[in-house]
Parts: structure tokens; C-alpha cells; sequence
């Protein structure tokens, strides 16, 4: 089970992250949203950055910081922190700005399916799935493995 540690943690991470995002949605709105479990766009924490990060600080704990293979998932986890607050969260606001019209439209039978909004990050959620994935990087080399 310890050789599959690399793939075991970030995915625990998912879950839980997914979970987390859940409860919050519920916790503010105080309604179920059940595919909220299932969809990770968005929200606080990031689930992209956590899962990313989880492996990335799981290779620094187990193999060590000054390794190759540390500073090449570093790499990956800023580009995707970077699409995950630039480029995800652009694409959400044109998406709300395309509702908007489209919705002005809908009085001249102008069809188009409604996009989904909710696609990007504010940094401080992904700065809180840098955290979330790093505390599940240490639980995983030092409690759990």
C-alpha cells in the first residue's frame, strides 16, 4: 500500500476537498447541492491546487526538496494556480456577461443553452489549496505512511 502513497494521497485529497466545498455550499446557502461533490469548479478551497499540491509536498516530505522530481510538480502546481485564478475565472465572468445577454435575448426566441459561471478561483482560494494540500502531504508521510 506504502508504494501507491503518490497516488492514494492526492485523490483522498479530491475527496475530501470536494467534501469540504459541499459543506461550505450548504452551510451558506442552506441547501443540498449534491453535484457539488462531483463538480470542482470553483469554491473555496481549490480542489485543482490541492490535488496538485498534495503530491507536490508529499515528493518534497518523502524524497526530499532539492530533488528533480520536487521542483517539477512545483512547476505544474503554479501553472495550474495560475489557469485555475487567471484564465478559469476570466472564462467565469465572460460566461456570467454571456448569461446576461443571452437572458435579454430570450424574448426574440434566441436559444443557447445556459454556461456554467462558476469556473475559476480567487487567490485566496487557491492559496487555501496550497494549504489543504500541503496539511494532507504531512498527514500522509507522517502519520499515515
Amino acid at each position: 500500500m506504502i508504494n501507491y502513497i503518490y497516488l492514494i494521497c492526492p485523490f483522498v485529497t479530491i475527496i475530501l476537498c470536494q467534501i469540504i466545498k459541499f459543506c461550505g455550499e450548504y452551510l451558506i446557502t442552506g441547501k443540498f447541492n449534491i453535484s457539488r461533490l462531483f463538480n470542482g469548479n470553483g469554491g473555496m478551497p481549490s480542489t485543482h491546487t490541492s490535488f496538485i499540491s498534495s503530491v507536490t509536498m508529499l515528493i518534497g516530505f518523502k524524497l526530499g526538496f532539492d530533488q528533480p522530481y520536487f521542483a517539477f510538480c512545483l512547476i505544474v502546481s503554479l501553472i495550474i494556480a495560475y489557469d485555475g485564478m487567471g484564465v478559469r475565472l476570466e472564462s467565469g465572468k465572460q460566461a456570467n456577461a454571456i448569461n446576461i445577454i443571452v437572458e435579454n435575448l430570450a424574448k426574440t426566441n434566441f436559444k443557447i443553452k445556459h454556461l456554467k459561471e462558476q469556473l475559476g478561483h480567487e487567490p485566496l482560494e487557491v492559496f487555501m489549496g496550497y494549504v489543504f494540500g500541503t496539511l494532507m502531504a504531512l498527514i500522509f508521510s507522517f502519520i499515515i505512511f
